[in-house]
């Protein structure tokens, strides 16, 4: 059995008293933290920890590959100040956090500190966020692969990342495979309990990152330059031994997602490679309505650099070609550059005005050389490609708690966790009937005879719709679905299922920028002009429903 040991640098035993944050006369009384431990109740301090906001640092190396050093402040100049992501921050301050126990997105645990374990609502967001890039890849060429979580000592030690950040890992003891040991090792014939046969334990590494696996996957074939650039994508989880002290919600994490992509090409094709790469962070953040953001270069750091100072001038002179084609300002960050190249990192504020590196693009000479990668030039000679290593959102985990925040509880439909709830006027069987099938036409679940169950087409969009039939009156069920951030409330009565078509009323009230949402509907013609009502809402037959919410998600509303 493999045995875990981590480096737990601070953080004791001892619980810590809390108080409410934020408080105010306007908050709901089980607003926040009490609604998981009341106030004043003792939490381990792995899980809930206050940190200075000035001890949160700014490129916080949550990106692929990044070095995990005490990076040096940024320096920005007036005229480069970073805004907020929101236009008009809310008052008091969102807190992901709080927000995240409010909206049932996720939890944490004592037996799993730095791990948040994210519950149905939020599992959907962070797909949907999986999803969406997912759908992109094909525009930028990238193909996604899927690599292991665990790998030899031996493999770290050959990227450098044992010497330069096994600090940061965790390390784990597990048994020997026969055969698979380095060139001119042997394995022992006799474990430590006297058995034959047996194997001596190794060690092993969780990986904090992709790039040693991706640069396996390049040399188990003969490439030639006919082949490159070759982009690989990878959404495996990382685990970064981050100490108790900074762990923080989503955005301090010890395991977590990363959007990486690593792309192999050549010299010559460094500056599309990274125009592209930029294009693609501009598209996305536009989707999202993040920004404007901060392009920020991070230099060779003055210790703890493998490669010479030559190929680091060469990797800092491509990337700042890059940036000055990309016609965007961006500052330089002195030293901050990652163990094995420099970077071009993003910095996005939160609505609590702290800055966070999201996406991040870093170069790398290193990395090919040291795993001996090479590929066949035109007049068949080798030579080696360029690694470059990208991520779009960076962390999924503190992707997600900056667009929490940026979106306070109203969440655009595409993405939102409770798009959509059917209320009922009555408990009437009949009504009850007419909601499960209002249920199954508006999430997209085809009808199906008992016993004849098909599979989903796969480029079916399946939205997640609620209903309450209790018997509660209806202006009571319409304040609680809002007050849970649901996007559309669907209200049916007798009425509705007696006209033909049947139909249903929706109100859109809880949708971000619902009266450009009106607007759509008005004018783009997909409902008569006679249906609309913005002060009652929408009278809409479930096939209009239908294809109102698949409008909203082809077009990332």
């Amino acid at each position: 059995m493999a045995k875990v040991m981590g480096f737990v640098k601070s953080g004791g035993s001892k619980g810590v008293t809390l108080t409410r944050l934020r408080a105010s006369a306007k908050e709901p009384s089980d607003f926040g933290l009490k609604s998981l431990n009341q106030e004043h109740h003792l939490i381990h301090p792995d899980v809930v920890k206050v940190v200075p906001m000035d001890a949160q640092n700014t490129a916080s190396h949550y990106c692929s590959c990044t070095n995990p050093r005490a990076s040096q402040p940024i320096q920005w100049d007036s005229k480069s100040k970073l805004r907020s992501t929101t236009e008009h921050l809310p008052r008091p301050p969102a807190d992901h956090r709080e927000l995240g126990t409010r909206h049932s997105l996720f939890t944490t645990s004592i037996h799993s500190p730095g791990s948040p374990l994210f519950l149905p609502n939020g599992a959907y967001v962070f797909n949907r966020l999986i999803s969406f890039l997912r759908t992109q890849y094909t525009l930028f060429g990238f193909r996604e692969v899927v690599t292991p979580t665990i790998y030899k000592k031996s493999l770290w030690e050959k990227s450098g990342h044992w010497e330069n950040y096994a600090e940061d890992m965790y390390l784990v003891a597990g048994r020997s495979t026969p055969g698979a040991h380095e060139t001119g090792k042997k394995a022992s014939s006799q474990d430590k309990t006297g058995k034959k046969g047996s194997s001596q334990d190794e060690e092993f590494g969780l990986k904090p990152m992709n790039c040693p696996g991706h640069c396996l996957l390049f040399a188990s074939e003969q490439r030639s330059y006919r082949d490159l650039p070759i982009r690989y994508a990878d959404f495996s989880p990382l685990h970064r031994n981050e100490t108790s002290g900074a762990l923080s919600g989503l955005t301090r994490v010890r395991r977590f997602h990363q959007d990486d992509g690593h792309i192999f090409c050549t010299e010559s094709q460094i500056l599309e490679e990274i125009s592209s790469t930029l294009r693609f962070i501009g598209m996305v953040y536009h989707t999202f309505q993040l920004g404007p953001y901060k392009l920020v270069l991070s230099t060779r750091p003055k210790d703890h650099f493998i490669g010479s100072v030559e190929e680091w001038n060469r990797a800092e002179a491509q990337l700042k070609e890059a940036l000055d084609a990309s016609d965007q300002a961006w500052t330089v960050n002195e030293g901050d550059g990652a163990f094995y190249g420099p970077k071009i990192d993003i910095i996005l504020k939160d609505s609590d005005g702290k800055e966070h590196q999201t996406a991040t693009i870093q170069l790398d000479f290193q990395l090919p050389q040291r795993f001996d990668l090479h590929y066949k030039t035109r007049d068949g000679s080798t030579d080696r490609p360029v690694l470059i290593h990208r991520a779009i959102l960076g962390s999924l985990e503190r992707f997600m708690a900056l667009l929490i925040e940026q979106c306070n509880g109203r969440f655009p439909f595409w993405i939102a966790p409770r798009p959509c709830i059917v209320l009922t006027i009555n408990n009437t069987d009949q009504l009850l009937q007419y909601a499960k099938q209002c249920q199954q036409v508006l999430s997209g679940i085809p009808y199906s005879e008992k016993g004849h169950t098909r599979p989903e087409p796969l480029d079916r969009v399946q939205i997640p719709v609620d209903i309450d039939s209790s018997a509660r009156s209806l202006p009571k069920k319409i304040a609680t679905a809002k007050e849970k951030g649901y996007n559309y409330t669907v209200i049916i009565g007798p009425l509705d299922q007696q006209r033909f078509p049947p139909t249903v009323t929706m109100d859109a009230h809880t949708q971000p920028e619902v009266d450009r949402i009106w607007g759509l509907l008005e004018g783009g013609g997909s409902v008569p002009r006679e249906q609309l009502n913005k002060r009652h809402g929408l009278r809409y037959t479930l096939p209009q429903a239908r294809a109102h919410f698949e409008h909203l998600i082809r077009n990332y509303k």
